[in-house]
């Protein structure tokens, strides 16, 4: 069972951001070979989610996303560095952590568009959430990339 957590990031505890800094360089770093700046300037004003799991009775960090409110970073409001743990993968938990994603932020910015800079090869996973590619794919770290809008 997931606990889910919806933060600013002024509520967020210091060990937590430290979780959620260290799967996100974990992930899109190490495991993606991407050597980028993650501290981007976005958190601090942001709202994150964090999903937790019970782990050989440790409360462990497995899921995690990011929401920058509209005209921020796009006009839209957007979600970002959507990332589940390596160890927690396989069983549902992207498309639970991208679904409770979209319905915060629906809650916090009602009636506004989301944006997404999705990898390309998940184009048909967001595609599922109502996302739709826009534009043309771009190149990102070395990963082919999608905007695409819901």
């Amino acid at each position: 069972m997931v606990e889910w957590q919806w933060l600013d990031f002024g509520s967020m505890p210091g060990a937590d951001l430290y979780e959620v800094l260290r799967l996100r360089q974990e992930v899109f770093v190490i495991e993606q070979q991407c050597f980028y700046s993650d501290m981007d300037g976005f958190d601090q004003g942001a709202f994150h989610l964090l999903g937790w799991l019970q782990v050989e009775g440790r409360r462990t960090l497995a899921a995690y996303l990011r929401c920058i409110a509209p005209g921020v970073k796009y006009p839209e409001m957007s979600l970002g560095r959507v990332v589940t743990s390596p160890a927690a993968r396989g069983g549902g938990l992207g498309r639970q952590l991208v679904a409770e994603g979209i319905r915060c932020a629906e809650a916090l910015h009602p009636g506004h568009r989301i944006r997404i800079g999705a990898q390309a090869h998940l184009e048909n996973f967001y595609g599922s959430f109502g996302f739709q590619a826009v534009g043309e794919p771009y190149d990102e770290d070395g990963i082919p990339h999608l905007e695409m809008l819901r």
